[in-house]
């Protein structure tokens, strides 16, 4: 899949990465495996307004109750729904989950382990997967599916919407993964009845992003980075990806001259002459430890007076805290974690 915005998991998916970015099309057709029976329980939401009509990329559906059986085919959406009380009984494996591991790593990150208790979702793709799994999905009997955080495409959206009533990414959205969060957690939650408790949660959030800018007025001076170590190379994010939204929401001051070498991307790859654009006064380095390992052996990198200056947040992607986790997901639940956790970080 195309580095699916949230999880910059480099090393450990780079293939799939590396191929996604040349199509974005879902183009798997089902698979040939018997239905299993659904493994998770149901949860329901609790209160909500129904019926309620979701304007998205590929039109309109129409919930008319609290769903039971949510299936989410967007790398983070189950976050979202989980933050309404509502367990995804199929949802996608954003970072591999190591073999024979249980549970799911993506069902442990500290912003979610207790959303999910004991439940076991089914893993209806996997970071890299062509598609998703539309025969488990059908076997998962869900009344809701939930891909806003995705890279389907039309195809993709007619196949799922005949299993059950689909929500797509933000109506304006044409390119995927470019919404900002705040738009992402508004469609995602009106889907189950809870679009003006989730405008309340925003705001909240907006808050105390606003609250670390306040508390240090000196960033508002200070240019500033998130960036990862991918295929050898410096690999920054956009001002207008979600990483780099905190970024600038506590305070610090973007780089608009990496969004225009991106060109629409959520990020791009810096050849060694252009290691200037992350000559800043800050970086964020989302990685975990061998790619850290590796970055800081990069004499390009290693010369940036920001790095000779101590001025580097070393934020672990999946591993340890998973702050980077937190920072690249950028979901409801995940939000009010990496705002605390990358504002420690800056010291």
């Amino acid at each position: 899949m195309r580095p699916q915005r949230t999880i910059f998991n480099l090393r450990k998916v780079a293939a799939a990465l590396s191929a996604a970015v040349l199509s974005l099309g879902l183009l798997a057709a089902c698979g040939s495996e018997e239905p299993a029976e659904p493994a998770a329980s149901p949860s329901a939401a609790t209160g909500g307004t129904f019926p309620v009509t979701v304007e998205h990329f590929f039109g309109s559906t129409e919930v008319k109750k609290a769903p039971e059986r949510v299936v989410t085919v967007g790398y983070t959406d189950d976050q979202t729904v989980l933050a309404w009380g509502i367990k995804p009984v199929g949802m996608v494996d954003q970072y591999p989950n190591p073999p024979g591991q249980s549970p799911d790593i993506n069902t442990q990150w500290p912003w979610v382990k207790d959303l999910w208790g004991a439940t076991k979702p089914e893993v209806i793709m996997a970071n890299g997967d062509a598609g998703p799994n539309y025969e488990k999905i059908a076997s998962l009997r869900p009344d809701l599916i939930i891909a806003v955080y995705s890279e389907i495409d039309q195809a993709a959206y007619d196949k799922l919407s005949k299993i059950a009533p689909t929500v797509g990414r933000t109506k304006t959205e044409k390119e995927p993964f470019s919404a900002p969060w705040q738009d992402n957690v508004l469609q995602i939650s009106k889907a189950v009845g809870q679009e003006a408790a989730a405008k309340e949660k925003i705001t909240a959030i907006q808050g105390q992003l606003d609250a670390a800018k306040q508390a240090h007025p000196e960033w508002a001076d200070k240019t500033a980075v998130a960036l990862s170590w991918y295929k050898d190379a410096v690999a920054p994010f956009t001002t207008t990806d979600v990483r780099g939204r905190i970024v600038t929401g506590i305070g610090f001051k973007g780089t608009t001259e990496i969004d225009k070498i991106a060109d629409g991307s959520f990020y791009t790859t810096l050849s060694p002459e252009r290691i200037d654009l992350i000559d800043v006064d800050h970086i964020f380095v989302i990685n975990d430890q061998a790619d850290i390992d590796a970055i800081k052996k990069f004499e390009l990198f290693a010369n940036l007076p920001a790095v000779k200056a101590g001025k580097v947040s070393y934020l672990l992607d999946s591993e340890g805290p998973a702050v980077g986790a937190a920072v690249s997901q950028g979901t409801l639940p995940s939000m009010p974690y990496a705002i605390d956790e990358i504002v420690k970080s800056v010291g």
